[in-house]
Formats: structure tokens, C-alpha cells, sequence
């Protein structure tokens, strides 16, 4: 084979070769224009404008803080006038408590026979003493009492003095439940002339949980000084019978069915310091929330994207 043959060769095979490659390439229809390329860079035109040129403005759409915000900030100012308000309950309560302490260390009064009800007041927490006659057939039980963990009830009888209608309500102590009834209890019904000392204290006032009482059924579930003196024909004054505290002597006292006094002092409770320290913290707690609150970068707020320029 001479060399114009093979030359002659080589090339119809190269034909057939691009022939065949250009047989299996999709061509583009007809009816769809062929991507243009462009010739020139379009950052090199006057009147193109990038991004950095005309930077867009974020802008938060909806509400940052909703009436949640209003409620979270009525707390601390709701707990810090509580805690003001119990300030002055503080000093309100730190001033009666001495004023009764200074009735109770001075010596006794000799009761009145006639005592006007509305001046008891002045008198509140006073030590007392009076002589008479306990009427047991008037005898009334408040109850039930609890006493050291034991359930009991309060004796209150009748104390006859001489005059006309100088009967006082004596509250003599307390006595266990299993003695309720006056025959399991002679030793404490004592007979003939006696001389109390007590408390001239004003009325109790009924919560709204306690129930009624009913005196015609001999039933007294708190002291209603007015119902009981009309039931018992006698003034509206109430007297706590006292007694010096002794364990020993309340044992002896409690078996025998011998009513329990109460010990000379003053059992108001005086909370007021822990609710102010209660209502300031809450207070202190809550401002710290709302400044978390207000400061805190939004996390959860939708946003979007506005163009100060066409671009």
C-alpha cells in the first residue's frame, strides 16, 4: 500500500468517525432560541447597579410583645404596693401588740357590776377579777376545741353577781370530749361563791367557714357573745378565765375534768414581716423578667426584606 492510499485511509475514517459522533448529539428544536452568550462583562455597563450600592432595608413584621408584656408588667408594681401595704399592717400590728402587752402587766380591775358594751374595746386584753356564782345549769359547750392535739370543747358559764342584771359570760377553759357530760365532771363544778380573774376581752367575729351556731339545741360552734347573753339572760361581756402556765397542774386538771384557762398574754399572730418579704421579692423577681423580656432580641418575629431602590 503506497502512502497516498494510506493517507487516503486515514482520513475517511476520520469522517466516518465524526459523522457518528455528531449522529448521536441532541440538537436543539426549532421553536426555542438557543441560550445567547454574552460578549462583555455587565459590571463594565454605566448603569449597572450591585447590591452594595443599593443595600436593602430589614424591616420586622408584626408585633414584638403582645398583652402578655402589660400583664408581666402589672406584677411588680401589683407586688410592691402589697408589700408597702403590709409595711403599714407592720407597724399597725406592732402597736396594738404592745398596747394590749401594757394592759397585761398592769394590776387587775375590780369588774363593774354594769358595764357598757361599746367601751370594751378600750379595755381589750385588761386583767380582771370579779366574785360570784357559777350558774351550771346554764352551762354552754363550744366546740369541738382542739387542745395539745386533743379534741375538747370550751366552757363558758353564766357568773351570777349580786345586783340586778350583773351576769357576766365566763370562758373557764377547756376540757377533753370524754367529759363533756357535768356528771363525769364534779370536781369541776365548783358550788357557792367563787372569785375569777380573767381577760375582758371584745367579741369574736365568725369566719365565713364556721357554721352557725344553735342554741336552741344547746350546739356553739364559735363564741357569738350576743346570742349567747340572750340566751342566758345575761350582759354581752366576755371574760377569759386565766391560769399560770403548768404542765403538771394541766395533767391534774385535765383528768379531773377541771377547765384549762388560758395563759395571760397576748396570742395575736404578727406575719406581716414574712409577707413583706414575700411580696418585695416577687417584685424584685418580676422587674428582672421584664427587663429579660424587653431586652431580649427577637427570635420569633417574622421578617422580610424591603428595597429602598429599584434595583
Amino acid at each position: 500500500m503506497t502512502s497516498k492510499n494510506l493517507t487516503h485511509s486515514f482520513s475517511s475514517a476520520a469522517a466516518g468517525c465524526r459523522r457518528f459522533l455528531f449522529s448521536k448529539v441532541r440538537r436543539w428544536p426549532k421553536n426555542i432560541n438557543r441560550p445567547v452568550r454574552f460578549l462583555h462583562n455587565p459590571a463594565d455597563s454605566p448603569d449597572f447597579k450591585s447590591i452594595v450600592d443599593n443595600p436593602p432595608n430589614l424591616v420586622r413584621s408584626g408585633k414584638r410583645h403582645g398583652p402578655g408584656l402589660i400583664i408581666l408588667a402589672l406584677i411588680p408594681i401589683t407586688a410592691f404596693a402589697l408589700g408597702s401595704w403590709q409595711v403599714l399592717r407592720l407597724g399597725w400590728k406592732t402597736e396594738l401588740i404592745a398596747r394590749f402587752e401594757d394592759r397585761l402587766v398592769r394590776s387587775p380591775l375590780s369588774l363593774p357590776l354594769h358595764i357598757d358594751p361599746s367601751a370594751i374595746k378600750d379595755f381589750d386584753y385588761r386583767r380582771v377579777y370579779a366574785k360570784g356564782q357559777f350558774r351550771h345549769d346554764r352551762e354552754m359547750l363550744i366546740g369541738p376545741r382542739m387542745h395539745d392535739g386533743k379534741d375538747g370543747y370550751l366552757v363558758v358559764t353564766p357568773l351570777e353577781r349580786e345586783g340586778d342584771d350583773s351576769t357576766i359570760l365566763v370562758n373557764r377553759g377547756w376540757i377533753p370530749k370524754k367529759l363533756k357530760r357535768q356528771a363525769d365532771r364534779k370536781e369541776g363544778l365548783p358550788i357557792g361563791q367563787v372569785a375569777i380573774e380573767g381577760l375582758l376581752r371584745e367579741p369574736w367575729k365568725k369566719n365565713m367557714f364556721t357554721p352557725d351556731n344553735k342554741p336552741e339545741l344547746g350546739e356553739f360552734y364559735f363564741p357569738d357573745v350576743e346570742q349567747m347573753a340572750q340566751a342566758t339572760k345575761s350582759q354581752p361581756v366576755w371574760i377569759e378565765e386565766v391560769m399560770e402556765p403548768d404542765l403538771l397542774k394541766a395533767y391534774d386538771r385535765e383528768a379531773k375534768g377541771i377547765p384549762i384557762g388560758r395563759p395571760a398574754e397576748v396570742n395575736l399572730r404578727n406575719n406581716h414581716t414574712q409577707y413583706i418579704f414575700t411580696w418585695y421579692a416577687l417584685s424584685a423577681a418580676t422587674t428582672i423578667m421584664l427587663w429579660m423580656v424587653v431586652r431580649r432580641p427577637p427570635t420569633d418575629i417574622a421578617r422580610r426584606i424591603r428595597q429602598n431602590k429599584e434595583w
